[in-house]
């Protein structure tokens, strides 16, 4: 086994690991309220259910699939920032609306509820689920396959 194929494979542990890890955590602190606080949660499971048809069937569609719930990690965890911001935000003018920008950032940005910072996990899998399916080698079987597939 070479080493690419080794940082795959702890890629993807890391990979499901930090999936069920933030499941748990969002399911634990009852992050599924509203509908966009469900939308991680959705992720995370469609994102499993990926994990699981790439691991039976280790094909080039399920790593295309891997790299769209990928994608969608990305964009979930940037909406998720400042979703959490916003809210933030809102409950500081609630208690104060004399409060310069500056100090309401400040606040924000030190408070513990929302987490700002939180849906920034999701960015982080994103990343790792992007890092293990760069290149892959069941793009590239499943290219030569295709290729073969018209010259015949």
């Amino acid at each position: 086994m070479n080493t690419l194929s080794v940082m795959r494979r702890w890629l993807l542990a890391v990979l499901g690991l930090g999936l069920v890890g933030t499941g748990a955590d969002l399911i634990l602190t009852k992050h599924y309220e509203t509908a966009a606080q469900a939308v991680p949660l959705a992720s995370i499971a469609l994102a499993l259910a990926v994990l699981i048809w790439h691991g039976i069937k280790g094909d080039g569609l399920s790593i295309r699939a891997l790299q769209a719930t990928m994608v969608l990690f990305l964009a979930a965890g940037i909406a998720g920032t400042g979703l959490h911001f916003w809210g933030g935000a809102e409950f500081q003018l609630e208690i104060d609306p004399s409060q310069s920008r500056w100090d309401i950032v400040k606040k924000v940005m030190r408070a513990t509820v929302p987490p700002v910072l939180a849906p920034g996990v999701m960015v982080q899998l994103g990343l790792v689920g992007l890092a293990y399916a760069y290149r892959h080698p069941a793009l590239k079987l499943d290219a030569s396959s295709q290729s073969e597939g018209v010259l015949k």
